[in-house]
């Protein structure tokens, strides 16, 4: 088992991917060096190799499924997980780590919202997209993370072979930050100073598309976790037009002694009825988020017995 593994996803990094390797290779000497190809057009690949990092192929498309395969294949006591395209630097890389190493973090999350990145970030959607992102998770999650969407992260043995992963995309920091707040791990933020990309290099993130993954992960996510505040919320919003509705043909009743608008009741008490299973619905599945909660627990703990199983007494 490694120390620390260094996790670099790539596709299409060419003019950066050297530089990365060897800056942590640099920073943090001990560390081995995993980059993973994700269907390069370029020389991503055979520069990699150059730099001295352990390169291997993934085909299926996506960040999510490189993280997959990463976290599947490498055991390591430490997993630094940072982009390939040179916009984070190495040098915060050994203090991520002895907070996962030494502090029993699970997540350390680099925070660049704090520091440089609005400055830096020369694309002006992301960064209302980023501020927006971040009160929606930690309204709806009741956190505290500064920056959800960052892609540099130091992980836990415990927290990358018991995270779940089924997002393919970029949306993946998002679910890691809010499967994070749902399941109680230690999670913390460290500042880190970001630089944009270097002339000549483009990002494969796409503003509107990739925005609206995320965005719709977050609702997705909010469905499974928080089941009765997702429902519960609908249920209100029915219950209220219901009510409205029904509060104009219960007034008609009490001026003339007669239901005027027979369709308007029909359809006032339908959507009240809708309201009422939705919360139902909350009620039910909360419960069944109750268990799953419960059930992470014992994974939890089968994990962490077999990564440091307890002394045999003599």
């Amino acid at each position: 088992m490694d120390k620390i593994a260094v996790l670099i996803p790539c596709y299409n990094e060419a003019l950066t991917v050297e530089k990365v390797v060897s800056d942590f290779k640099t920073n943090l000497p001990q560390a081995k060096i995993y980059v993973y190809d994700n269907n390069s057009s370029d020389d991503t690949y055979d520069l990699a190799v150059k730099a001295g990092a352990i390169v291997r192929k993934e085909y299926r498309q996506g960040k999510g499924n490189v993280v997959r395969s990463m976290f599947r294949d490498i055991n390591a006591e430490c997993y630094i997980l940072v982009d390939g395209d040179d916009t984070y630097p190495a040098k915060h890389a050994q203090d991520m780590a002895d907070m996962v190493l030494n502090d029993n973090v699970d997540m350390v999350v680099g925070d660049r919202l704090s520091t440089t990145y609005f400055t830096e970030n020369k694309r002006p959607f992301h960064n209302s997209g980023n501020v927006l992102v971040r009160w929606l998770v930690n309204v709806m999650f009741k956190g505290n993370i500064k920056d959800i969407m960052s892609g540099y992260r130091a992980f836990s043995y415990l927290f990358a072979k018991s995270y779940p992963i089924v997002t393919k995309g970029f949306e993946l920091e998002t679910d890691m930050t809010i499967f994070a707040l749902d399941k109680n791990l230690l999670v913390r933020a460290t500042p880190i100073e970001y630089s944009d990309r270097p002339e000549g290099s483009f990002s494969k993130l796409n503003t509107f598309r990739d925005g609206f993954k995320v965005l719709k992960t977050i609702f997705r996510l909010c469905k499974n976790y928080r089941p009765l505040t997702f429902f519960g919320i609908i249920a209100l919003i029915l219950f209220l037009v219901g009510g409205g509705a029904f509060v104009t043909v219960l007034v008609d009743y009490l001026r003339t002694g007669l239901v005027l608008r027979f369709p308007t009741l029909f359809v006032s008490l339908f959507i009240i009825l809708t309201s009422i299973m939705s919360l139902v619905c909350g009620l039910i599945l909360e419960t069944v988020a109750s268990i799953n909660r419960k059930s992470y627990e014992l994974r939890f703990i089968q994990v962490k017995e077999h990564f440091a199983p307890p002394a045999k007494e003599a």
